[in-house]
C-alpha cells in the first residue's frame, strides 16, 4: 500500500513537472533499458527541487521506484515537518543518514537487497549560489559511493548530470520559478565492466582513488552547459 501511495505521489510530480517547465535531455547513444537499472548517480547537487527531473522518466521505471528506490537523505532534511513529510512521501525507501561514517550509513547499506535500485547524490551535499558547498568549500564526491559500487555485482547505473537549478531556485531563497528549462546529461555503464576498468583490487586504497578521481572528471566535464540564450 505505501508503494502505491508513492507511486501516485511520484505520477503526480512528474505531471506537473510536464507542465510548468521543459525538458533539454542529453541521451545516451545506448537505449536505456529501465530493468536494468541499479544505480543512479546524481551528479551537480544544486536545490531539493530536483525531483523536478522526474518529468522526463517513463512511468513503469516510476512504478519500480516507488517499490525498490533506496536512497540516503540527510537526517537534517528528513527531520524537518513539512520536508521531511514530503521525501518520505517521495519513497519509503528514503533512509536517514548523519553525513558521517556511522550506524545511520551502515543502516543505509543493510537497506539495499538484490533487487533494490539506488539513488545518491554523491557529493553529498548542495551547492549554494557561490558555486561553493554551505560551508565555502568546493564541491567535490564523497567516498560513501565507493561502498555501493563494491557491493554491486551487475546491472547497469545511469550518471545523471544535472545542469543545476538555482534558475528555478536557490536553497533557502523563496520558492521555485515555473516555465524553465531543465537541462540533464544521461550516461549508461555497466557496473561491473566500470569497476574493472581500473586494473586495480576493487576496493583496495589504490582503486578507491582512481574512482573518485574519475567521478570528480565527470562532476567537473560532463554537466550540461548553459548559454546566453537560455
Amino acid at each position: 500500500m505505501r508503494s502505491f501511495i508513492s507511486y501516485i505521489f511520484l505520477l503526480f510530480l512528474k505531471y506537473f513537472s510536464k507542465i510548468f517547465y521543459r525538458f533539454d535531455i542529453g541521451w545516451p547513444k545506448e537505449r536505456i533499458k529501465w530493468n536494468d537499472i541499479k544505480l543512479i548517480l546524481f551528479l551537480n547537487h544544486t536545490s531539493l527541487y530536483e525531483f523536478l527531473y522526474l518529468g522526463f522518466l517513463p512511468n513503469y521505471f516510476l512504478r519500480r521506484l516507488s517499490k525498490r528506490m533506496v536512497a540516503p537523505a540527510a537526517s537534517k532534511t528528513m527531520n524537518r515537518p513539512l520536508v521531511g513529510f514530503f521525501f518520505k512521501m517521495f519513497s519509503p525507501g528514503m533512509i536517514s543518514i548523519s553525513r558521517k561514517r556511522d550506524d545511520t550509513w551502515d543502516n543505509f547499506l543493510d537497506s539495499i537487497y538484490e533487487d533494490s535500485i539506488i539513488l545518491m547524490a554523491p557529493e553529498g551535499r548542495m551547492m549554494r549560489k557561490t558555486g561553493l558547498d554551505l560551508e565555502g568549500k568546493k564541491m567535490s564526491v564523497k567516498y560513501g559511493v565507493l561502498d555501493i559500487l563494491a557491493g554491486l555485482k551487475k546491472g547497469k547505473m545511469i550518471i545523471a548530470y544535472s545542469g543545476g537549478l538555482h534558475h528555478v531556485q536557490i536553497p533557502n531563497e523563496g520558492l521555485p520559478k515555473l516555465f524553465k528549462t531543465l537541462k540533464m546529461n544521461l550516461e549508461i555503464l555497466n557496473i561491473d565492466e566500470y569497476k574493472n576498468k581500473f586494473l586495480e583490487e576493487i576496493g583496495s586504497e589504490l582503486w578507491q582513488k582512481k574512482i573518485m578521481t574519475d567521478l570528480q572528471w565527470r562532476l567537473e566535464n560532463n554537466v550540461p552547459v548553459w548559454n546566453k540564450f537560455c
